[in-house]
């Protein structure tokens, strides 16, 4: 089973941070147009196709085409996304996550809820399957996750969802942050610099792993997740990080290193055959755009896993679903 957590901080508005969503003001709707085209093949919440204006889509359109292929269902997760999606999904009733360059992120209390709603909803999607994928798509979560890895002691360099990764920028932002707190407990620290997303995922991861195989569906943000799920407890044998060659081999970023300073569990990569993609926005993955998001890289292992697909039946799959999803756009 897969499951998307869908968040939103404010954080993704400040400059250069980010190229999730076409424009700034469209930001918001990332999460939850993310969600809607995994389940429809188009968005509800906007009247838009989730692709940059020269063609390079959402990691979304490689989750669908990932899950479709191997049959796998999927449940969306609101854990403080701005605005919500219009399908049915679990509500946790959390705010989105503030711009933590001017003020704390969460209320403590909030924190709190969004691990107890996150162990609710882990323990009922752990109970229906053998392996339980966790996905997100939050605009800005890198830097989140920075800041959140940062105060909890995790030396960590965070990949980016642009070719250049204003790494430097990220720091001073997650650095500023938490030189205004004083409390280095897990849960002050994610109030302060995080966003919503970590302490849901957490929450569920705890829950679940007890129950099943879980595989933590993406790079840095899951990082993050992982770094705090060490206060809420999770099932080391049952727990893998799961995402693309193509954050495994950025050179600005070091997940492999930062997994390893947290704990002792597997980091897999997909190693998908978009280079070799006849569609420029689909080899733009391969030159590092996005490079991974929306579970893609969890998703590919998932359907790799349970059918035997190979890279090269997905690269041909997705190439179908990306000319689908053009064709829609024109009518």
């Amino acid at each position: 089973m897969f499951s998307l957590v869908i968040s939103y901080t404010d954080t993704c508005t400040i400059p250069g941070i980010t190229i999730a969503g076409k424009n700034p003001d469209l930001l918001a709707y990332t999460p939850p147009a993310d969600a809607e085209f995994l389940n429809f093949g188009y968005c509800r919440c906007i009247d838009a196709i989730p692709m940059s204006p020269d063609g390079k889509p959402t990691p979304g359109l490689l989750t669908k085409t990932a899950l479709e292929a191997a049959s796998i269902s999927n449940v969306v997760i609101n854990a403080g996304s701005k605005i919500t999606p219009k399908l049915p999904y679990f509500e946790t009733g959390l705010d989105y996550g503030r711009n933590i360059a001017l003020e704390p992120a969460m209320q403590p209390d909030s924190v709190t809820q969004a691990v107890e709603y996150g162990r609710m909803i882990g323990r009922t999607l752990g109970s229906f399957t053998d392996c339980l994928v966790i996905g997100e798509t939050i605009p800005g979560g890198t830097t989140t996750a920075q800041a959140v890895l940062t105060g909890l002691g995790v030396k960590a360099k965070v990949s980016s969802s642009m070719p250049e990764n204003p790494i430097s920028l990220k720091n001073k932002i997650a650095n500023d942050a938490l030189a205004k707190i004083k409390s280095t407990n897990p849960f002050d620290v994610v109030a302060a610099v995080g966003d919503p997303m970590i302490p849901t995922v957490a929450g569920m991861l705890s829950t679940a792993s007890s129950l099943t195989k879980v595989i933590l569906a993406g790079g840095t943000q899951m990082a993050a997740v992982l770094a705090f799920s060490k206060m809420t407890g999770y099932e080391k044998k049952n727990t893998a990080i799961g995402t693309t060659s193509y954050v495994i081999d950025d050179h600005t970023a070091n997940l492999v290193d930062t997994i390893k300073q947290i704990d002792d569990i597997p980091v897999i990569s997909a190693k998908l055959a978009l280079k070799d993609s006849k569609i420029d926005g689909l080899r733009a993955f391969a030159d590092g755009f996005v490079k991974e998001g929306v579970g893609a890289g969890g998703a590919s292992i998932a359907a790799m896993l349970k059918v035997g697909i190979d890279a090269k039946h997905l690269l041909e799959l997705s190439e179908a679903e990306y000319q689908k999803t053009i064709s829609q756009s024109r009518i």
